[in-house]
C-alpha cells in the first residue's frame, strides 16, 4: 500500500550508509538505512508500512502527512 508520508534520506560518511528519517514519526532520529539510496528508500517504505500497521492495531491515530505549500514557489 502507498502512504503519503515524508522520507528524508541522507548520506552518513561515518556509517558509510544512507540513513532514513521519517518526520511524521518523530520518536527517533533515524528509522532505517541502506547501502544504496534505492535500498534506503525501500527500507523506509517498509518501516512506514510497519508503523501504520502497528498504530492501526493499537487503535492509535495515524499522523497527518506533511504537505508542501499550495502557493507556487518563487525562484530567484
Amino acid at each position: 500500500m502507498s502512504y503519503h508520508y515524508s522520507m528524508v534520506i541522507q548520506w552518513s560518511q561515518e556509517d558509510q550508509l544512507f540513513l532514513v528519517h521519517l518526520p511524521e514519526f518523530p520518536w527517533q532520529e533515524f528509522h532505517t538505512h541502506g547501502r544504496t539510496y534505492e535500498e534506503a528508500a525501500k527500507n523506509g517504505q517498509e518501516v512506514i508500512e510497519a508503523f501504520v500497521e502497528m498504530l492501526t492495531a493499537e487503535n492509535k491515530p495515524l499522523p497527518e502527512p506533511r504537505m508542501l505549500p499550495t502557493k507556487p514557489l518563487k525562484v530567484a
